[in-house]
């Protein structure tokens, strides 16, 4: 007999056992669908990935065997197939407890109505099997369910949004497992603008003065705010990107007078009465003297600001404005009423409520 057909059978097996064996690349549909998602909480980016099963008519929170009640015999991997992960760009709080930046497995344990939340550094499991909850856990936090809208997909939502902070809820079926992450948000802004100041808008006037106003607008780091509206002003090395402007100066202004150096600041007013300037580059300007309480610039200024653009309802209404808070409640009244016959009608109303404001005296401006 031919020994190479006995041999040929045996060969042909161990040549489809092997391909058989191989791992392949094709892109195969998933009874739990994968989602990636990014939401920014003021320069914070915050990365959620995760599997998505299907509740498919289970009893997911009470049945063992979809989730493991009480760390038995391991925690829940907060979603399906490889562990749930979630990446902080910068450093957070989660419920008031510090976590620095970086991406975390997150894992739960249910103990009836409060869950135990697990952030693992060790990020890169299959579920939760072999999570050392001695070993692999930076921070544990204790959190209590919510009710919320049936959802037959396990998924994570962004709500309740504040400036520094948002809540995380884990949403699947009836039930929502929430969770706050807060920021230090003049921190990290800070130190984020000053990072993409050394890139590629360093070049850029409007980077610097953006980044100078947001300061302004948080109180915060006003010096080097300063520092950096000069920058837009006065450009880089040799003066390169300078751009002398109405907004920039303005900024510096604004600037000047929150740190109280009264001096520079009359005089960068007195240069800004000289340069040139939009109707909107105008009315802003003159709202920042008001919020200022400058109401005898604001009045001088509004009042050659509506010489440059006659018929100008908006910078009518500052030079109204400024007429209340220097005191002369008659002119503000007949400014506003000569605003209303030349605004929109959708601020008629508006204005004629700031008519009875002033006229009793209570009007504010809220800014």
């Amino acid at each position: 007999m031919n020994r190479s057909k006995l041999l040929f059978p045996i060969f042909l097996f161990l040549i489809v056992s092997s391909t058989n064996a191989q791992f392949h690349t094709l892109k195969i549909p998933k009874p739990s669908n994968e989602v990636i998602e990014t939401q920014t909480l003021g320069v914070t980016d915050i990365t959620i990935s995760y599997g998505s099963p299907s509740v498919n008519e289970r009893n997911i929170w009470e049945d063992p065997n979809v989730i493991p009640q009480n760390g038995d015999p391991i925690a829940w991997r907060a979603g399906a197939n490889m562990n749930t992960t979630i990446t902080f760009s910068t450093n957070v709080s989660i419920e008031g407890s510090p976590l620095k930046a970086g991406t975390y497995g997150f894992h739960i344990i249910p103990k009836g109505e409060t869950y135990t939340l697990l952030f693992a550094h060790n990020n890169n499991q299959w579920g939760s099997y072999y999570l050392d909850t001695e070993k692999d856990i930076t921070l544990t936090v204790d959190v209590t369910a919510e009710s919320c809208p049936f959802s037959e997909k396990l998924d994570y939502e962004f709500l309740d949004w504040k400036e520094n902070e948002v809540k995380i809820g884990l949403e699947w079926a009836d039930k929502r497992i929430p969770f706050t992450v807060s920021v230090d948000l003049n921190k990290t802004v800070v130190e984020s603008l000053r990072s993409e100041l050394r890139g590629i808008n360093t070049y850029h006037w409007e980077a610097w003065n953006d980044a100078a106003n947001w300061c302004l607008a948080h109180d915060t780091n006003l010096e080097e705010a300063l520092e950096w509206a000069n920058r837009s002003i006065n450009g880089g090395f040799h003066g390169f990107a300078a751009n002398r402007n109405f907004t920039n100066v303005g900024t510096k202004s604004a600037l000047l007078k929150r740190l109280g150096r009264t001096g520079e600041y009359t005089a960068t007013v007195n240069e800004l009465k000289t340069m040139d300037y939009s109707e909107n580059q105008a009315f802003q300007f003159g709202r920042n003297l008001l919020s200022q309480k400058e109401y005898q610039l604001a009045l001088e200024f509004a009042a050659e600001a509506n010489k440059k653009y006659a018929n100008s309802w908006i910078l009518t209404i500052n030079e109204g404005l400024a007429q209340y808070f220097v005191g002369n409640t008659k002119k503000a009244v007949k400014n506003i009423k000569s605003a209303i016959a030349l605004a929109p009608q959708q601020f008629h109303d508006r204005f004629n409520t700031v008519i009875e404001e002033m006229q009793a005296g209570t009007y504010q401006i809220p800014f």
